[in-house]
């Protein structure tokens, strides 16, 4: 970031006219988090994340804004701690704090935390170490943190989770072309500027794919409904769920638009399915071998995409699938350590090595390593972060919903013709769902996500 502020200033770009513009994105997500009139308390320092903080409040002239300029901490601990207003902005220290607080300011930062105050932190969280995500001392926790330009290494850290907060990137910030490149990406809206694709006025049911879901077991059913009503909000031609005997009856009493099979071994999908989903909900005790082997025998050979979700992921064996065929694996950070016969710490210390390992062991296809940012990609090239979603998403069922509304989408020959940007549309859309709805209201349910799911614009 240093390397491209000051070949930004180089190319004759004002410090002040990027700043001014930083300041707009916060006084952005200011408002987001805030009711117009409220009261919002501007700690800003003498460094540049000061300015960005001073130019956020000249925005927010329908609240009711107090600039408080540190220089001196002491005296601002006692402000915070007699402040009840909405919001706190922390422009305290951003990405050149280099030595561990102490003293005074370790103080402030601790009363921040402790004010139950809602927290905006400009660039990185104050006392956070960028490149590490490991606290100087200690760091501000805050509600939501607005990084610029592009992420910071270190706040991708799981540990630096407590103090970021809910992450976004300022992207555009008047910045000149940036001089580097990398293979991880952040994922922004605009990436899907041009999906889904437009449907053709003369299309039909057979224009849209068919996807097959096999899913749903005794005291599971409810993962083959949720996935099969989340296939159908990315709008295939058909959906066709095929349970196991014992979950029939619950499945097909839920499901009035995706025709519903009892499996039975020998049975075979249908001849116009163009995707296959494997897996929610087959972790009964009524999951008969022969399903099992089945599920092994379209992920090793059939032609079609195959996503592979929950209790299949356990049943992939290592090895090759057939060359040209879409494979797409969904794991959790449980079931990743468990594909590698890893432990579950070096998943979430070592994200982007573990995804490329299990895309490697299994074809090379595509893993979605979810949890906190799911990452997308496979065993070479780009990775993808995902920025939306929200710890709402915490609730069984969720997974479901993710997996099928992915086949609805894969099942679709115009989104198979990148099925990357469909891949990463898909959890994207799905975290931002969560995103409205949390927005909205403190509790939901997978009902409640279903309905929302797909309507982004």
């Amino acid at each position: 970031m240093r390397e491209w502020e000051s070949a930004t200033w180089a190319a004759g770009v004002r410090e002040e006219s990027v700043m001014r513009r930083a300041g707009a994105a916060l006084t952005r997500v200011a408002r987001r988090l805030t009711q117009p009139g409220a009261e919002i308390l501007v700690l800003a320092g003498k460094g540049h994340n000061g300015d960005d903080a001073r130019f956020a409040a000249e925005g927010l002239a329908d609240h009711r804004v107090r600039v408080l300029n540190v220089i001196e901490p002491a005296a601002a601990v006692a402000e915070v701690n007699s402040f009840a207003g909405a919001l706190i902005v922390d422009g305290l220290f951003g990405i050149g704090l280099s030595r561990p607080l102490a003293g005074d300011w370790l103080t402030l930062v601790a009363a921040m935390n402790a004010s139950r105050v809602p927290i905006l932190a400009v660039d990185v969280p104050s006392g956070l170490e960028a490149d590490t995500g490991e606290p100087l001392g200690d760091a501000v926790r805050a509600t939501v943190t607005v990084t610029f330009g592009a992420m910071k290494q270190g706040l991708l850290r799981a540990e630096a989770a407590p103090f970021t907060g809910r992450l976004e990137v300022a992207a555009d910030i008047g910045l000149g072309p940036c001089p580097f490149a990398t293979e991880l990406n952040w994922t922004l809206p605009e990436d899907f500027a041009d999906f889904p694709p437009p449907r053709p006025v003369d299309g039909h049911k057979g224009t849209f794919g068919h996807l097959a879901i096999c899913a749903g077991s005794v005291g599971f059913h409810g993962a083959a409904v949720l996935a099969a009503q989340a296939a159908l909000r990315a709008m295939p031609g058909l959906v066709s769920v095929f349970t196991t005997p014992g979950a029939y009856p619950a499945v097909a009493a839920q499901l009035a638009q995706a025709m519903v099979h009892p499996w039975a071994e020998g049975v075979a999908l249908p001849k116009s399915c163009s995707a296959i989903l494997l897996g929610p909900g087959l972790a009964g005790a009524d999951v008969p071998k022969a399903l099992v082997n089945e599920t092994v025998r379209l992920w090793q050979e059939s032609p079609l995409p195959v996503i592979a979700d929950a209790s299949a992921l356990a049943w992939l064996p290592p090895g090759p699938t057939p060359a040209g065929a879409l494979r797409v694996v969904t794991p959790h950070p449980g079931e990743a350590a468990a594909m590698l016969g890893v432990a579950k710490s070096r998943v979430l210390a070592e994200r982007e090595a573990v995804l490329r390992e299990i895309s490697l062991s299994r074809g090379g296809g595509w893993v979605l390593l979810k949890g906190r940012h799911t990452l997308v990609g496979r065993g070479r090239g780009e990775l993808f972060l995902n920025s939306s979603g929200n710890a709402g998403l915490a609730q069984g069922g969720s997974g479901d919903v993710l997996a099928g509304y992915l086949g609805g989408w894969l099942a679709q020959p115009a989104a198979q013709a990148d099925a990357g940007v469909a891949i990463r549309h898909a959890v994207w859309e799905h975290g931002r769902a969560a995103d409205g709805l949390g927005a909205r209201r403190r509790a939901w349910n997978m009902a409640e996500l279903l309905g929302e799911l797909g309507n982004s614009r």
